[in-house]
């Protein structure tokens, strides 16, 4: 089986490929290694997959020295005609959708960058799909589209039509791009919503990262909210394998669906929404501990009111995805921050 990994110098991306490789799946994988963040991170994360990337040429498959069933090409989804070329080319039977534009607040002051990555590059996706009919088509949307929702935990089955910022808008439209296709084309697709990935090789501007970073150096850490925030984190290693699950089971239409009390979960398309989460939510001063447990010195805090885009508390129903696929996160906040710690150091030499 091929399968088209987008985003693959990224966090989870990388992470994925690698799993796939191992499993023994042909994978191409792209990224546009784009400067939202240190590139030295996304070029470690490629060497660490095999890939030597100082022989990288633009749209130039590059074979990994590791798994040899891995070839990265470096590439930007949002041109169009190079993913058609890209898709005509490979015919890929699954594609796993991860690349996207990153980050609740750089939303708020670049948000051009959102609609070329998130909606146009999406589109060049559905449309790739589409032309050679994939069997499966599994693509990564966020939490964050659950915005004011505040019936918790938040289930896949509740409305989420109010987002507070416009990476979380992006996201909520990809769901309901790839509806339009499965409905349309009958390209089956599932859409997982990430709630807090945190682990080796994350990435920069996520919080937990900032901390580290801060209490290891004795500098001031800003929190928000006073600390009055709660979040679901999930160990990147539990939301790998609830990718690589997922992956092999095609999205079925629902016989059961009623356009009448239409769940936005379900259709009469092959179409699924699910969370994916440990339905554990983390106090944010807990989150906190756990780092200076891990790294051995207290936070300097500096408390400081709510941001603009965030939310206060995300908190994954996770019983769809237990009951349809066995599954459940196994990583418990400590171990996970243990394990991020102990790279971040060795890593960053620090």
């Amino acid at each position: 089986m091929k399968i088209l990994v987008t985003g693959t110098a990224g966090f989870i991306g990388f992470y994925v490929a690698q799993r796939l490789a191992e499993l023994g799946y042909d994978i191409v994988g792209v990224d546009n290694i784009n400067t939202y963040y240190d590139t030295s991170l996304k070029y470690g994360r490629l060497e660490a997959s095999g890939i030597d990337t100082t022989t990288l040429k633009d749209n130039q498959p590059v074979y990994s020295k590791i798994y040899p069933n891995y070839c990265f090409i470096k590439l930007d989804i949002s041109d169009r005609s190079l993913m058609e070329y890209i898709f005509n080319t490979y015919r890929f039977d699954v594609v796993c959708h991860l690349a996207a534009q990153a980050g609740v607040r750089y939303s708020i002051t670049n948000p051009y960058d959102y609609a070329l990555s998130n909606l146009s590059g999406f589109l060049n996706i559905l449309e790739g799909c589409r032309n050679i009919q994939v069997q499966h088509l599994v693509y990564a949307s966020s939490s964050s589209v659950y915005g004011l929702n505040s019936n918790t935990p938040f289930s896949v089955h509740d409305g989420a039509a109010h987002p507070v910022s416009l990476y979380a808008a992006s996201k909520k439209s990809n769901e309901m791009m790839a509806h339009s296709y499965s409905h349309l084309y009958q390209i089956p697709t599932t859409g997982l919503r990430f709630f807090t990935v945190y682990g080796p090789w994350g990435r920069p501007d996520m919080a937990y990262f900032k901390f580290a970073d801060a209490i290891i150096k004795e500098k001031p850490i800003d929190v928000y909210n006073n600390g009055d925030m709660q979040r679901d984190f999930t160990y990147v290693d539990d939301i790998v394998e609830g990718i690589i699950r997922v992956l092999d089971k095609p999205a079925q239409a629902d016989p059961q669906w009623d356009s009448k009390r239409p769940d936005p979960a379900t259709s009469s398309a092959p179409y699924r929404l699910y969370n994916i989460g440990n339905s554990s939510p983390i106090k944010l001063m807990h989150f906190i501990e756990a780092l200076e447990n891990a790294i051995g010195k207290k936070a300097i805090i500096n408390m400081l009111p709510m941001q603009a885009g965030d939310v206060l508390l995300t908190d994954a129903d996770m019983s769809d995805l237990e009951q349809q696929f066995q599954y459940h996160p196994q990583t418990d906040i400590q171990s996970g921050i243990n394990r991020f710690v102990h790279w971040f150091k060795d890593f960053y030499q620090a």
